[in-house]
């Protein structure tokens, strides 16, 4: 511990707490955990802070492939995913700098410490709402900015920034002490792990977006490109881009086609003895 881990751990603490659901300085939902609370956008901020950025967006894509298919409904969910990105990532960039290791520690802090101070957060901010509520009756404008606006940012700043500076910077030596006194099959066990939970994070995804087993042909096609040809990422994002065009185009086509198809068996058909059931004797 030292200078030299003092700012980026207090870099990654601040970006955490504005990459939080209630930070308004990013825009809340739309910049802020929806941008900055992703994994991906973790690794690359949190190895800017480190000053290494190639090792943080490593990290940032192993934990983004566990979180791809994280869900929360309502106020339920099943781990806080940004405590996970920039504790875990921070963590791992600390020590070894593993995607494998940033990957279990973000599980790890996702699922137990994240939770705790999400869900505590949670009965803080109830507190402020309710004094919030009182003020508001009072037509108390300071006590509603107060409670509405300055006390849960300062909860929010206490809760997010300050665990995750704590854990980076006084848990180094724990990792280090962990890493370097298991065994050696608990360290390839949990590498081994690290290195499945993205695919676990891809196949459960793959399992909300794809509807139509026929889908699955573009997957394997992409995966087959990126395995054994030379074509880089950029360049299978464009065919793939083109790919979905022609398939939405042939399907619009083959959609209109029925329409008009089932339009015209559809058209009323009149026999002789209805036109004669309308003939007005007097004109003929």
């Amino acid at each position: 511990m030292g200078i030299d881990l003092l700012v980026p751990a207090l870099l990654t603490g601040l970006f955490c707490y504005l990459g939080a659901i209630e930070t308004p300085w990013l825009f809340g939902m739309s910049g802020g955990f929806y941008v900055v609370g992703r994994p991906l956008v973790a690794g690359l901020l949190t190895g800017l802070a480190f000053g290494d950025v190639q090792a943080g967006v490593l990290c940032g894509l192993a934990v983004q492939g566990v979180f791809i298919a994280n869900l929360s409904t309502g106020g339920a969910t099943n781990s806080e995913i940004t405590y996970a990105s920039y504790g875990g990532i921070g963590l791992a960039l600390a020590t070894t700098k593993d995607p494998a290791v940033a990957v279990t520690l973000s599980v790890l802090i996702g699922q137990t410490f994240g939770l705790i101070f999400y869900n505590t957060r949670m009965a803080l901010y109830s507190f402020w709402n309710k004094r919030a509520d009182d003020a508001a009756k009072r037509i108390d404008d300071r006590g509603i900015i107060l409670n509405h606006l300055v006390y849960p940012q300062i909860t929010t700043f206490l809760i997010r920034a300050v665990p995750v500076f704590l854990a980076i910077y006084y848990g180094k030596g724990l990792v280090d002490w962990l890493l370097s006194s298991v065994p050696q099959v608990v360290t390839d066990t949990i590498s081994v792990l690290g290195g499945v939970l993205p695919a676990l994070g891809i196949a459960m995804l793959m399992g909300i977006v794809i509807k139509e087993k026929a889908h699955l042909i573009f997957f394997f096609t992409g995966f087959v490109l990126m395995a054994f040809t030379d074509l880089n990422m950029i360049a299978l994002v464009f065919i793939a881009a083109l790919v979905c065009y022609i398939y939405y185009i042939a399907t619009n086509n083959n959609k209109g086609n029925s329409t008009s198809s089932s339009s015209s068996d559809e058209q009323p058909s009149y026999s002789e003895n209805d036109s004669a059931a309308y003939e007005d004797d007097d004109l003929f």
